[in-house]
C-alpha cells in the first residue's frame, strides 16, 4: 500500500467527533460530506477515555463503526493520537504525569494539556495507547495517516513539575558536560549564582520580584522545552513508523517554545496547522496603524510554509468561535469562509480540513461553531464549503503540483524569538518590524516567504531570494554572519534594523563595537543608542535626495560609517544626534547590506522599497488595489496567480494580458470586478 502524498491532489476534509453524537446521525453526516466533495475526516484526537475507559481495558467498537461508514462512503481517515487529553483514571492514580506552576502547584484534570512531557510514567501510557491504536487500525484501507497528539504547547508552554526539573538538570549536564562550562555559559559569577553541584540546577523558580530568572537560563529553558516535546513526539512517531510505514505522520499547531522545523525534519512527513484568521482581529493591538486584519494571517501561513512547502490545514475556521469564557469571535461574513480556505491554499496548503462538522452542544467549546449549526439544517457556511469542495475537484490537477513562489524573504530564528520573550531590549521589536515589512510588501503585491535561519541553512537556500529582511537579530553567531556575508558578496540584498549582531548564542554581549559580528557586512559601528520612551520623544528622520521625513519608534541607534563603501540614505532630524546617520547602505561585493538604526514602520519600509526598483510584483501585467492580495504558486509548466479580495466591497482590477480563469476555464483580459471576499485564479503557461 502506497503512502498518501500531499503533493498529488487538493483534498477537502472536516474534523468529526462521533463520540459526541448519537449513532443514528453518522450515516447521514457522511452522505452529506460526500455530496459536498469532502473526502477526508479527522477523528479521535480527544477520545482516550473512549478507547481506554479503564486502565488496561480497551474498546474500539465505536470507532470501528465509524470507520466502516467511512469505507462505505469512500472517506479517507486521519486518526489523532489522544495524548493531549488523558482520562481521569490516569491523572488521579498517577499525579506525577501532571504539569505544575512555577510555584510548584499541580495543574489538575479538567481541561486539556495538563500533563508534562518528561514523566516516564506518562511516556509509558502514551506508548501503550498509541501502539494499541496503530495495531488495530494500521490495515484499515481508509486510514491514510496519523496526527500525533494535538497542538503541542497550546494552552501552556512552560513546565515546572518535579520530573521537569530533573529532566532539565540532565539536559543541562548533557549540553555543558562540566560545571565550569555551564557557569561560563550562564554568566553565574554575576550576583554570586555560581553552581558547585548539578543538584543545584533547576528550571526558573520564583525569585524576589517574581519571575525574573537569569536570562541565559531562561533561553536554555526554551531550548529544553523544545527538546522535551521532540522526545515525547518521537515515542509516538517511532511506533507509527514501525507498525504503519504506509501511513503519513503529522502534527498540528504552531505554538511557542518548539522548534517546529526540527520536529518536522526529524519526525513528520509534513507539518499541519490550525488556521483561525479571526485570531488576528480579536487579539489586534488597538493602537496599531493600518492593520491587515484577517489578511495578516497570510504572514502566519508563510511561517508554516517555511516548515513545509506543502502543508495541511488540520483545522480551518468554519464559523464563529470561542470557548464559554474566552475568544468570542464573530461569525464570518458571507464569502469569508471560502476566502480563508483559498488563503490557506494560496500559501501552500494542499489539504484543508474544516473545524468542525457540527457545533458541539456541550463542553467548553459549545460556541466554537462548525459547518453545521446545532439544528443540522442547511446554512450558508455549508453552502460555501460545498462550493470550495466542488471547485477543488475541478482545479486539483493543475494546482496541487505547484508550490508558492517568492523572491523576497523576512528572516526569523528561534534563538532570537526565545531570548526576546524575556529581553525587552530587542524582543518586542522583531515581531513589530516583521509585521510592518509584511504590510508594505503584501500591499505592493510582492509575494514574501518567511525563512528561519538555522544551523543547517545553506547559501543555496538564501540565494533563492533577491532580498532578505532580517529585522533585529540580536543573537548572531560568527557562522551566521559569515553566511550572510557570502550571500551579499554574491549579489544578495539584506536589510537589518537596530539591535543587530551584538549577542552570541549564549545570549552574552560581544566585547565588540556594535553591531558586533555584523559590523563587517554593514560597514558601520554604533556611536551609542537609546530607548525612545517616557519623556524622550521619537525623532524624525529625513531621507537624503527627496527630503521625505517620517517618525522613528521605540529605539534609536547613532550610526558611524567605517567603510568608504557606505552611503548615508537618511539622517535624524531631532535630539542631540540630529544630522547623524539613521539609514545606511553598504556595497559589499556584488550586493548591498542596509542598516536602519530604529524599529521599522510600514512607512519606512515603503520608502526603502522605493529605493529598490528591482523588487516589485512578479505580475507587471496585473494592476491591483491594495485591498487585494497576490499569491503565486508555480512549477516548471505554469504559474497560478491567486487574487484574494479581503474587502467586503467589489474591487476593480486590470488585466493587461489575456489569462485563463482556472475556476471557470474562461479567458480574462481588461477591467474585471472582483466581488467582495471573492477569489480569482489566473493561469500562465510557461
Amino acid at each position: 500500500m502506497s503512502k498518501f502524498q500531499l503533493n498529488e491532489q487538493l483534498s477537502l476534509g472536516v474534523c468529526y467527533y462521533p463520540e459526541q453524537w448519537p449513532q443514528h446521525l453518522w450515516a447521514d453526516d457522511m452522505r452529506r460530506m460526500k455530496e459536498m466533495d469532502i473526502s477526508v475526516i479527522r477523528i479521535a484526537e480527544f477520545a482516550w477515555s473512549v478507547f481506554e475507559p479503564l486502565e488496561g481495558q480497551f474498546s474500539f467498537e465505536l470507532f470501528d463503526n465509524v470507520l466502516q461508514l467511512a469505507k462505505e462512503n469512500d472517506l479517507k481517515v486521519i486518526i489523532g493520537t489522544p495524548t493531549a487529553t488523558p482520562p481521569a483514571w490516569l491523572t488521579e492514580k498517577y499525579p506525577q504525569v501532571l504539569n505544575a506552576t512555577i510555584e510548584g502547584h499541580l495543574l489538575q484534570h479538567g481541561l486539556r494539556r495538563h500533563t508534562n512531557y518528561t514523566s516516564t510514567t506518562y511516556h509509558q501510557f502514551c506508548s501503550i495507547i498509541t501502539t494499541k491504536l496503530v495495531e488495530h487500525y494500521h490495515t484499515h484501507p481508509n486510514v491514510i495517516g496519523w496526527q500525533i497528539d494535538n497542538e503541542f504547547n497550546c494552552e501552556i508552554g512552560e513546565f515546572y513539575s518535579e520530573s521537569d526539573h530533573i529532566a532539565f538538570r540532565q539536559w543541562v549536564e548533557s549540553r555543558y558536560v562540566t560545571l565550569e562550562t555551564l557557569n561560563e555559559a550562564w554568566g553565574t559569577t554575576f550576583w554570586s549564582q555560581t553552581y558547585s553541584s548539578w543538584d543545584q540546577v533547576y528550571l526558573p523558580r520564583l525569585v524576589p520580584g517574581g519571575r525574573q530568572p537569569n536570562p541565559h537560563l531562561a533561553l536554555d529553558e526554551k531550548r529544553f522545552i523544545s527538546d522535551s516535546v521532540l522526545a515525547f513526539a518521537r515515542i509516538q512517531a517511532d511506533i507509527i513508523a514501525e507498525l504503519a510505514p504506509h501511513h503519513f505522520i503529522t502534527t498540528n499547531g504552531l505554538f511557542g517554545h518548539l522548534n517546529s522545523h526540527q520536529l518536522t525534519n526529524e519526525l513528520l512527513d509534513f507539518f499541519s496547522y490550525d488556521s483561525y484568521p479571526q485570531f488576528s482581529t480579536i487579539f489586534q493591538d488597538p493602537n496599531e496603524e493600518n492593520p491587515l486584519a484577517d489578511r495578516s494571517w497570510s504572514q502566519t501561513l508563510s511561517a508554516v510554509r517555511s516548515i513545509s512547502s506543502k502543508f495541511c490545514i488540520m483545522e480551518q475556521q468554519a464559523g464563529p468561535g470561542g470557548w464559554v469564557n474566552k475568544m468570542d469571535m464573530p461569525s464570518p461574513r458571507p464569502g469569508q469562509l471560502r476566502l480563508w480556505s483559498y488563503q490557506s491554499i494560496a500559501h501552500g496548503a494542499n489539504m484543508v480540513v474544516y473545524f468542525r462538522w457540527r457545533t458541539a452542544t456541550f463542553g467548553q467549546e459549545i460556541y466554537w461553531h462548525g459547518l453545521n449549526d446545532y439544528s443540522n439544517k442547511p446554512n450558508r457556511r455549508l453552502a460555501e464549503a460545498a462550493k470550495v469542495g466542488h471547485e477543488l475537484q475541478f482545479i486539483s490537477d493543475v494546482l496541487a503540483p505547484t508550490t508558492y513562489e517568492a523572491n523576497v524573504a523576512i528572516m526569523r530564528d528561534y534563538n532570537n524569538e526565545w531570548d526576546g520573550e524575556y529581553d525587552v531590549w530587542h524582543g518586542p521589536y522583531g515581531w513589530t518590524s516583521g509585521k510592518e515589512w509584511y504590510k508594505a510588501l503584501t500591499r505592493k503585491h510582492i509575494p514574501t516567504d518567511i525563512v528561519y535561519m538555522e544551523e543547517s541553512t545553506t547559501l543555496e537556500k538564501l540565494q533563492k531570494y533577491q532580498l532578505i529582511i532580517y529585522p533585529h537579530p540580536a543573537i548572531m553567531s560568527a557562522a551566521t554572519a559569515s553566511l550572510l556575508e557570502q550571500y551579499v558578496e554574491l549579489g544578495g540584498e539584506i536589510i537589518f534594523g537596530c539591535r543587530t549582531g551584538y549577542k552570541d548564542t549564549r545570549g552574552h554581549c560581544y566585547m565588540l563595537p556594535f553591531p558586533g559580528v555584523a559590523s563587517k557586512l554593514t560597514g558601520i559601528e554604533l556611536e551609542e543608542y537609546t530607548v525612545v520612551k517616557g519623556t524622550r520623544s521619537a525623532p524624525s528622520i529625513k531621507f537624503i535626495g527627496n527630503d521625505n521625513t517620517m517618525a522613528t519608534q521605540h529605539f534609536n541607534e547613532i550610526i558611524e560609517p567605517i567603510s568608504d563603501n557606505v552611503e548615508i540614505l537618511a539622517t535624524y532630524e531631532d535630539d542631540y544626534y540630529a544630522g547623524k546617520p539613521a539609514l545606511t547602505r553598504h556595497a559589499f561585493g556584488k550586493g548591498q547590506a542596509w542598516y536602519y538604526g530604529s524599529v521599522f514602520s510600514e512607512q519606512v519600509a515603503n520608502e526603502i522599497l522605493s529605493l529598490l526598483p528591482d523588487v516589485h510584483s512578479p505580475a507587471s501585467w496585473l494592476h491591483l488595489p491594495t485591498e487585494v492580495e497576490l499569491a503565486v504558486r508555480g512549477n516548471d509548466s505554469r504559474r497560478i496567480y491567486i487574487l484574494l479580495n479581503y474587502s467586503e466591497q467589489p474591487m476593480s482590477i486590470q488585466i493587461d494580458e489575456s489569462k485563463l480563469n482556472l475556476l471557470t476555464n474562461e479567458a480574462m483580459v481588461g477591467k474585471v470586478e472582483l466581488q467582495g471576499y471573492d477569489v480569482l485564479l489566473l493561469v500562465e503557461e510557461k
